[in-house]
């Protein structure tokens, strides 16, 4: 069984354009193939064997590895930030997507020609830094059809599930959870609040009128930085305001809304976003702060989708 864990688990770092491709990868070698030197198998399971001991298992049973990852000596420490905490950042993908191909586990959409379109998605988590070229993965969440519910499961549920399952294993690390502007909304905040995490979140201003009119006519504090990398000037401008209602009810959260913008050395704008959070701004941690949200890019990628000639 482990050779099955490990040969499944290492199609991800072969980078093969197919399974086949990727088990012919493992056999070649320089006197020992590639599957005992780079993975650790005594022998290379066949596609089939695979799909045939791994498809019943439930996801849950690979949780521990990587828990055990991220608790090993030393791992966690050149990713901490901001004090000693640890930034988590959430994000949905779609894995695979077809027209044809489905199952009682797909989501579906509908397309403008009428037809319909089945997918899986899941929620990724993942530690990532500022200035830290890798990431650290965390067990995922699969966006799928929830026992007893009426409505189609989303991200944002898949994100509470999360929080729910993962979040208690992860208090000790003091996270920081990142996420776009879908999980800058107060029952996503509440969740974090209550597995003892707190938040860094896009918002931006069209999905978030409560936040823009609070902004409106209001002072906000400044802080400038200008520096020079690689023989360019650059400026960045920070700015913020406290105790800015997360929604437009009596018990919204307060946060506090920050943005980074970024001129040349020509003035011209290069970057913009903005973000809330609950963590305390001031001038002297502001530009980390910033840096932390932006580093939820780090897992922003492409999706890759299987069609339906390479499902099959």
């Amino acid at each position: 069984m482990a050779d099955i864990g490990l040969s499944a688990f290492s199609v991800f770092f072969m980078g093969s354009p197919s399974f086949l491709a990727h088990q012919r990868a493992l056999a070649e070698g320089q006197g020992r193939s590639n599957c005992q030197t780079l993975f650790g198998m005594t022998a290379i399971p066949s596609d089939a064997y695979i799909r045939l001991m791994l498809d019943g298992a439930s996801p849950a049973a690979f949780d521990p590895l990587f828990f055990k990852v991220i608790g090993t000596e030393g791992v966690l420490a050149p990713f901490q930030r901001l004090g000693g905490r640890t930034l988590i950042a959430l994000d949905g993908t779609e894995h695979f997507c077809s027209r044809k191909i489905h199952c009682r586990r797909c989501s579906t959409r509908r397309r403008s020609d009428g037809g319909t379109e089945y997918f899986h998605a899941f929620l990724g988590a993942s530690i990532v830094a500022p200035g830290h070229t890798r990431v650290l993965p965390l067990p995922p969440e699969f966006v799928a059809p929830q026992d007893g519910a009426e409505k189609q499961d989303c991200e944002r549920n898949a994100a509470k599930r999360w929080l729910a399952r993962h979040g208690p294993a992860v208090a000790h690390l003091r996270p920081v959870y990142l996420g776009d502007d879908l999980f800058a909304c107060q029952p996503i905040a509440e969740a974090i609040h209550r597995v003892g995490g707190a938040f860094i979140l896009t918002c931006k201003p069209a999905s978030h009128q409560t936040v823009s009119e609070y902004l409106h006519g209001a002072t906000l504090e400044e802080h400038r930085r200008t520096e020079i990398v690689r023989g360019k000037r650059n400026t960045t401008i920070y700015r913020w305001l406290s105790e800015v209602p997360l929604r437009a009810t009596d018990d919204a959260l307060a946060v506090t809304w920050l943005s980074i913008e970024i001129h040349n050395g020509k003035g011209k704008r290069t970057y913009y976003n903005s973000f809330v959070t609950d963590l305390d701004v001031d001038a002297g941690n502001v530009a980390e702060i910033a840096a932390s949200g932006r580093a939820r890019w780090k897992i922003e990628s492409v999706p890759r989708r299987h069609t339906e000639r390479s499902s099959r």
